[in-house]
């Protein structure tokens, strides 16, 4: 059985120390930084990797999957914040169900979809460690969205895609705000607000380097 607490490096102090390199790499929203400190990352990863589960590195799931580096979790929710509830939000890309822990602590309900059943699986499995009512699970194409609980206020992608799904994109509400690593060769977070008056106004942040989005379910 997992620990929570964890001894050693997978301590609460271990967590601490994670959120000053986060904040010394410029993290600055308060409350994200919160939400990384509370979620016991190590959890979310192989026992025979907690060792690293609080460095500052993507680390392997299988499938050809990874989850996130701290400092790109954080970051990516801290630009979907930027001064706004979260909201009802929608996570492409559940992984191992870690960014969806995190997630929790500041959004109102979070929907994660995870293409890959024995994957999702997993993340059930670590999720129930935390008993978070507010995160559903499903197994689903992340790049058809989740038409079913549409519109989301925040929608965040962890995988990379060329161009933006369109179905995403019908399913930001009014004034939602959507962020995903956007680029066929290199990679950057951008930042896409869908407009109360229609249309939509992207900009480009930090760059990173993602797994590619991948349509259909296995």
């Amino acid at each position: 059985m997992k620990r929570l607490q964890g001894v050693g490096m997978t301590s609460a102090r271990t967590r601490s120390r994670m959120v000053e390199r986060l904040r010394e790499q410029g993290i600055r929203d308060e409350a994200v930084l919160a939400a990384m400190a509370a979620v016991p990352r190590h959890v979310f990863v192989e026992e025979a990797l907690a060792s690293r589960a609080y460095d500052d590195t993507a680390l392997p799931l299988g499938f050809q999957q990874t989850i996130s580096q701290p400092w790109v979790v954080a970051r990516m929710i801290e630009l979907a914040r930027n001064g706004r509830d979260l909201g009802r939000t929608l996570e492409v890309g559940a992984g191992c169900g870690y960014e969806a822990a995190v997630l929790a602590r500041l959004a109102t309900e979070v929907y994660a979809i995870e293409r890959i059943a024995a994957l999702l699986d997993r993340a059930r499995a670590n999720l129930r460690y935390l008993r978070l009512p507010n995160v559903r699970l499903k197994h689903a194409d992340g790049s058809l969205g989740l038409a079913e609980a549409a519109p989301f206020d925040t929608i965040l992608v962890a995988a990379s895609t060329a161009r933006v799904p369109d179905a995403l994109c019908a399913q930001l509400a009014s004034g939602g705000r959507m962020v995903l690593p956007l680029g066929a060769g290199e990679q950057s977070l951008c930042v896409i607000d869908r407009l109360p008056g229609g249309g939509f106004r992207q900009e480009a942040f930090d760059p990173v380097r993602f797994v590619p989005l991948v349509a259909g379910v296995e």
